[in-house]
């Protein structure tokens, strides 16, 4: 009867009710204890969504493995706002710089499909772009121009 979970949860904010304790409640293990741990491992994503899996066993043990937080989370954390914009192409909510961009990149780059930080960093400038966000002030979609052209291969690269 040895299964795995797998949820989103606030990092540092793990508690027995939903999404996680229904989900643990018919396991064998103490649900306080997968809690706790939780929460000792994910305490400095402060607030993030960060995806967890809790693997366990009949005996009630268990094993905790923490991801990286989405991409928009990291953004947001770093940019410092709640929520995009609902007209991202016209109403920025924020900005960030290219130095905050490469290290979004480098954070995500084991969950990304890129190969390296250039590439990372204009998967990471997509979602700046749905979110509203602007990237040394400029729209999201000229900056990813501008990249390509190679005016950021310095930081990037």
């Amino acid at each position: 009867m040895a299964g795995t979970i797998e949820v989103l949860i606030p990092g540092g904010e793990a508690n027995p009710g939903p999404p996680l304790g229904p989900e643990l409640g018919p396991t064998p293990v103490n649900v306080q204890d997968v809690v706790q741990t939780i929460n000792d491992e994910t305490d400095a994503f402060d607030g993030m969504e960060v995806p967890v899996t809790v693997e366990y066993e009949d005996t009630g043990d268990f094993s905790i493995s923490v991801g990286v937080p989405p991409t928009a989370e990291l953004i947001k954390d770093e940019a410092g706002f709640e929520s995009g914009s609902g007209e991202p192409q016209e109403n920025f909510v924020a900005n960030m710089s290219v130095d905050q961009v490469r290290k979004i990149a480098e954070q995500k780059s084991s969950d990304l499909l890129s190969y390296d930080t250039f590439n990372a960093a204009k998967e990471v400038v997509g979602t700046c772009t749905s979110l509203g966000v602007t990237i040394d002030g400029n729209n999201p979609r000229e900056f990813k121009s501008r990249m390509e052209d190679g005016e950021y291969d310095d930081i990037l690269k």
